[in-house]
């Protein structure tokens, strides 16, 4: 039989709100929720809690971070998806409501993917990441939806015969400017893989990469979107446009996200 989860009191939970507001967690009310949710024991509880004090981010804490509305495993040395990519999600559903064929390169965790594929329904899934680690975590949430996760470098990772059909070619490219990579948080700079935060230079060295290539990949009007900083947006989407796609810019305040979007 499964062990009964134990029941917490209420100066249990206080204890733990001030745990975590003394590391610096400005969400330590909600957080501390969350941590006596996920414990089976006191013991394992104060395991949490000591890893949430001294740096993890919460999703790693947990083993999970929300992503419109699923649970996405995630795992040490693996991206933490952000809610302002449910905002590329978003823009890919409204682009192509009815897409059949859908990749999600630099997957990560592959959040993009699953949400892809919980909104579209039955759908040809794919995803792709250059880290072993990622393409474990993928396979895990995307095994659900019937998706195949690939291990490589971009395009490279992909099956020939997805060229010339995919409709939604999602690529949360990592678009840090390597000179800024260590002004990021220390939660992402300490806990997350370089090769998902550092884009080079000026931060679009691989974006540039997936645009001139998306064109060969995309199935008559399908889209490629990737997130980018408003400051590098007039340049993701002169790259865009140079590789021969039709090219706009979707923004949101209130996430504050930025996403190119390319149809062919």
């Amino acid at each position: 039989m499964p062990a009964s989860r134990f029941l917490p009191s209420p100066s249990s939970r206080s204890s733990v709100v001030d745990a975590l507001r003394a590391a610096g967690c400005v969400f330590a009310e909600d957080e501390a929720d969350l941590l006596l949710d996920a414990a089976r024991t006191p013991d394992e509880l104060t395991a949490l809690v000591d890893r949430r004090a001294a740096g993890l981010p919460l999703e790693l804490v947990l083993g999970w971070a929300e992503f419109r509305g699923l649970r996405v495993t995630v795992e040490p040395g693996v991206f933490v998806p952000r809610r302002r990519t449910e905002f590329l999600v978003e823009q890919a559903l409204a682009q192509a409501p009815d897409a059949r064929v859908v990749v999600d390169l630099c997957c990560g965790s592959g959040a993009v993917a699953a949400a892809l594929a919980d909104a579209l329904g039955p759908v040809e899934l794919h995803a792709a990441d250059i880290d072993p680690a990622a393409v474990r975590c993928a396979r895990r949430n995307l095994a659900g939806a019937g998706g195949r996760v690939h291990t490589g470098d971009l395009f490279e990772a992909l099956p020939a015969a997805l060229r010339g059909r995919i409709d939604i070619l999602a690529a949360n490219v990592p678009y840090v400017p390597t000179g800024e990579v260590g002004l990021l948080p220390a939660e992402a700079r300490d806990h997350e893989p370089l090769t998902a935060l550092d884009g080079g230079a000026d931060g679009l060295d691989i974006a540039r990469r997936v645009a001139a290539e998306a064109p060969h990949w995309l199935a008559p009007g399908g889209c490629l979107l990737t997130e980018t900083s408003e400051r590098q947006a007039p340049a993701a989407l002169e790259a865009f446009t140079e590789a021969g796609l039709t090219s706009r810019l979707a923004a949101s305040e209130e996430l504050y996200a930025q996403v190119v979007i390319g149809v062919a």
